[in-house]
């Protein structure tokens, strides 16, 4: 084994062919920063002139989860400060970070272990083989905050089955293991205290076994996702054209006994859209639908980060609500527009057309 020095939030190691990235920032659930995200990306080059290397293991450390997401606290400070270029730099590493992953010349094995969010998603929803635990929390909660789906969420999202993509970004739904092998998050489900076994099997195979042959020795059947049953209300309602359109379906659809009773139902659909950002909601809407028609990851990457940029540079409504969810936690955030009613007609074409520099070189 050999330790390669880098951010202490960040261990590199080498173990004969495989190569290890662990997120080690247990008290923050891994939250990255762009220091963490250019060790992240350092770690990756050096791995891909290594011609030792066979596959690449991405975990992280902690008994909560592998990464809550990135650190939106500083992104707010920066923003606050006027520190555009800081946030636009923490974008840019943090999705061609995103995109190394998926186009790596090996196998890149993530474990999506315990809260794994937003930035979360970045670094493991686009791995090649991609392991959930029955502790796995899994989420694109960026409409929390007033903001919307990036770190090639958006492209996912657009895959998931029917209008689950649309459900799960508007209402920032928290999906558990079968509900993420399902939507297109994750391919496998390792019981938690079985991934010490996975790790080693990686580290010491002394056949040609690929790691998803690996994974399969550990993989177990989750029970089904709760999703599958809710595909009926959610297709019928998310097919809406608008997102008052789906808001009116949800309160028709609420009004039926057969989802009265269910957990995940209209009515807490309803419930989440009304919690928040107009603009968030309008704007996502748009990115899912158009990501559908888009021929990559890279291509969904510079379609967010247009998006993003739009909203650090010109809209109150993410500072804002960082500052209710996650600084103050009042969960009062005070959204600008507070209605869909009250939306300018071209806020979407704003968005989609922000004048940005160019992503990838």
């Amino acid at each position: 084994m050999t330790t390669r020095a880098t951010d202490d939030r960040v261990r590199v190691r080498k173990y004969s062919a495989l190569g290890r990235i662990t997120i080690n920032r247990p008290e923050a659930i891994g939250a990255v920063d762009t220091p963490m995200l250019r060790a992240i990306a350092g770690a990756l080059d050096g791995f891909r002139t290594d011609s030792d290397i066979d596959t690449v293991l991405v975990d992280g450390t902690g008994e909560r989860g592998f990464c809550a997401g990135g650190d939106v606290r500083q992104l707010r400070a920066a923003i606050r400060s006027g520190d555009v270029a800081g946030a636009e730099e923490f974008f840019r590493v943090e999705y061609r970070t995103n995109a190394a992953i998926a186009e790596f010349p090996v196998p890149v094995v993530a474990f999506a272990d315990g809260v794994t969010m937003g930035g979360g998603i970045g670094l493991a929803g686009h791995a090649r083989v991609r392991v959930v635990t029955e502790t796995s929390r899994l989420a694109m909660p960026e409409t929390r905050i007033g903001f919307t789906p990036d770190v090639g969420g958006s492209w996912l999202l657009a895959r998931a089955p029917g209008r689950i993509g649309e459900y799960l970004a508007l209402t920032s739904e928290t999906m558990d293991p079968a509900d993420a092998i399902y939507a297109g998050f994750a391919d496998h489900f390792v019981r938690r205290e079985d991934l010490g076994a996975v790790r080693d099997a990686l580290e010491n195979r002394a056949d040609p076994a690929n790691p998803t042959e690996l994974v399969m020795l550990f993989d177990e059947t989750p029970e089904e996702s709760g999703l599958v049953g809710a595909r009926e209300w959610i297709d019928d309602a998310f097919a809406g054209e608008t997102v008052l359109e789906i808001r009116e379906r949800l309160g028709e659809l609420a009004r039926d006994p057969r989802w009265q009773r269910e957990e995940r139902s209209p009515a807490s659909a309803l419930a989440a859209l009304e919690e928040r950002s107009p603009t968030a909601l309008a704007v996502t809407l748009a990115a899912i639908r158009s990501s559908r028609t888009l021929p990559n990851l890279r291509a969904a990457l510079e379609q967010e980060y247009r998006l993003v940029m739009w909203f650090a540079e010109t809209q109150p409504d993410m500072v804002e609500g960082i500052r209710a969810q996650m600084v103050d936690k009042d969960r009062d955030p005070r959204w600008s527009p507070a209605r869909d009613e009250d939306l300018a007609d071209d806020v979407v074409e704003r968005a989609f057309a922000h004048p940005v520099a160019a992503l990838f070189d």
